[in-house]
């Protein structure tokens, strides 16, 4: 889910609006990054922080 510019883990899916799946592994999230998946999967413009994405896969 994309909250003012920023991409919000929503790790129960029960958040309103359009989400995104996305792999337990920091090289998917990197892939993803790179290909602008996030802004295309949750139809808004602009590129989007990934930092609390990051910081999730990072303690897990």
């Amino acid at each position: 889910m994309a909250v003012e510019g920023a991409v919000v883990p929503d790790l129960r899916g029960r958040s309103p609006g359009r989400g995104a799946h996305l792999h337990p592994d920091p090289g998917c999230l990197a892939l993803a990054e790179k290909r602008r998946a996030f802004p295309r999967a949750l139809r808004v413009t602009g590129p989007l922080e990934t930092t609390a994405v990051r910081a999730l896969l990072e303690s897990s």
